[in-house]
């Protein structure tokens, strides 16, 4: 198993390398297994950009409605939170929070 979770996969701009990348394999551009290695060094690139690059902070409160342990990873659904940013608060309806453990190049956590 790689050593980097797929969770980026699922947002915006994953969702459009991993369409962009089926385009190209099924026009004979590209193999499936270049298309594989892509998608390893986007999940690479996003973990350590964010792990590297993003200082923000936030505070939030809502209600716990269901959360999940499974495979290592959690899953917590918070109904009508509230994100308080430092000059900035902004509510939701619902929000699905997906936590991973970090690992390092040796795969420890």
């Amino acid at each position: 198993m790689s050593q980097y979770y797929e969770l980026y996969r699922r947002s915006s701009i994953g969702i459009s390398l991993t369409d962009a990348l089926d385009d190209l394999i099924s026009q004979g551009k590209i193999s499936p297994q270049l298309a594989m290695k892509v998608l390893f060094n986007f999940d690479k690139s996003m973990t350590e950009a964010l792990a590297e690059k993003v200082r923000a902070r936030l505070t939030f409160k809502g209600h716990l409605d269901t959360y999940r342990f499974c495979d290592e990873v959690w899953t917590f659904i918070i109904k009508n939170p509230n994100f308080r940013f430092d000059n900035e608060t902004v509510t939701s309806n619902k929000i699905r929070i997906v936590a991973c453990a970090t690992r390092d190049s040796a795969g420890n956590r």
